[in-house]
């Protein structure tokens, strides 16, 4: 039963989303990924994506200029890639520090150009700027940036290096002069990257039966408290983990309100509800429709999130305005639930159960199926007999897990199979640069 419930599910969720993104797009599409293609080099100015640098299609606003003294200084790791040549004419190692995103994705273009022209490697002229060498609000000056060549200067095969750098992964590759080559990536942390998980095992729910518990120690028949898309407070099911990870050291973004004050923890790529502007919270607040779902590393001081609050008796969500968001509080454990209505309170503060997509309706759909089994699983289970009474009570409910009956640690497979299909489906930008949607929240 359970080895067909769990046959039904994958090819519910395909149907779910591969069928949507085949028919309305934009979308990546199987072809790509499956059969190669020939590659044509980009032509002197061109620019892909083709919108401007600092955009939300390309690599994103300009966020201030990291120096060695400033607290951002640690998002910057150096490259020892021996497969590629930086130049540092100014001899103090800059050049080698960057982001994570853009380490990775210049590693990945070094093994391109290799292949493309063996015995020749990646060079590069320009990395972080420390001296002011570059235009105001520089990619560069974030490590976000840098400018290549080939180390055999070859300019005939400029067009070529960047059209491999577009296909290792780089947000934005500009042919910029005939001297070289500009790409650069979306910001991120390197330390919140690596986070995985959504909260931190010391986070706290609020119990059906009264009282909380640490969010560690959820398991299936849990009933704890959440909000329905019209904002309205209830108690959901607590189905399975999306992710657990109970030995795990964590960096998470620290979010704390005003008034009432309330302190959340959670992982930069999680969705976090924040109320519009004209929400006085009067008439009940909608978190769970509109654009109302934010990444954590995208909420802001000033913003309003929707935490609990008592009136009169009367329990109920009100917007609480963020006084500050700080990263770097390092707890135990990552843990990253799922329940029912696909909504949280987690420390009284609401939160969606999903991440890295920031569209909180599209995950809630596309986990449609694995409620469904759950629900089905969960009818279908026997009932056993109660020795002391006479009568029956119904079994716990079963979680559609990958073995056993109870949360396991991991990855949850059906997060890995919708990762799967939405990195054919959706556009990088659609994503969280720091990761996966339930894979690593």
């Amino acid at each position: 039963m359970l080895l067909l419930a769990r046959c039904l599910l994958v090819v519910l969720a395909s149907s779910l989303l591969v069928c949507p993104g085949l028919a309305c797009g934009p979308g990546r599409g199987f072809g790509k990924r499956r059969h190669p293609k020939k590659l044509t080099p980009l032509a002197y100015k061109q620019f892909i994506p083709n919108v401007a640098e600092k955009t939300l299609g390309a690599s994103g606003r300009y966020e201030g200029k990291i120096t060695r003294n400033s607290e951002r200084f640690k998002e910057l790791t150096p490259n020892y890639n021996p497969d590629i040549i930086f130049k540092d004419e100014e001899n103090t190692g800059a050049d080698r520090l960057m982001t994570q995103r853009c380490k990775d994705k210049l590693n990945a273009l070094a093994i391109s150009v290799m292949n493309q022209w063996p015995g020749v490697k990646l060079r590069v002229t320009e990395g972080w700027d420390e001296d002011g060498h570059h235009s105001e609000e520089s990619l560069h000056y974030e490590g976000r940036a840098v400018d290549i060549t080939t180390s055999d200067r070859d300019r005939s095969k400029y067009g070529m290096l960047a059209r491999l750098a577009v296909e290792a992964g780089f947000d934005w590759v500009y042919y910029e002069s005939k001297a070289h080559i500009h790409c650069s990536v979306k910001a991120e942390n390197s330390v919140a990257a690596k986070s995985g998980g959504c909260f931190p095992g010391s986070a706290t729910v609020h119990l059906e039966q009264g009282g909380t518990k640490l969010v560690k120690d959820l398991r299936p028949g849990d009933r704890v408290l959440a909000a329905d898309d019209q904002g309205r407070l209830l108690y959901s099911d607590f189905l399975t983990f999306l992710d657990r990870d109970e030995g795990a050291k964590k960096v998470f973004y620290v979010i704390e309100t005003r008034e009432p004050r309330e302190r959340l923890l959670l992982t930069a790529a999680h969705l976090l509800f924040v109320a519009p502007n004209n929400d006085s919270g009067a008439a009940g607040p909608a978190p769970g429709s509109g654009p109302s779902a934010l990444f954590a590393s995208r909420v802001r001081p000033g913003q309003r999130v929707y935490v609990v609050a008592e009136r009169n008796g009367d329990r109920r969500l009100l917007p609480a305005a963020v006084h500050s968001v700080t990263l770097r509080e390092e707890a135990a454990g990552a843990y990253a639930p799922l329940t029912a209505h696909g909504t949280i309170l987690i420390n009284r503060v609401l939160a969606s159960c999903y991440a890295v997509i920031e569209e909180h309706g599209w995950a809630h759909r596309a986990f449609a199926p694995f409620r469904l089994a759950h629900a089905l699983l969960a009818a279908l289970a026997p009932t056993r007999t109660d020795a002391g009474s006479g009568g029956s009570v119904p079994a716990p409910q079963p979680a559609v897990e990958a073995r056993g009956s109870g949360p396991a640690s991991g990855i949850h497979w059906y997060s890995q199979l919708l990762y799967q299909i939405g990195t054919w489906l959706l556009d990088s930008e659609t994503l969280h640069p720091l990761g996966m949607a339930v894979k690593s929240s």
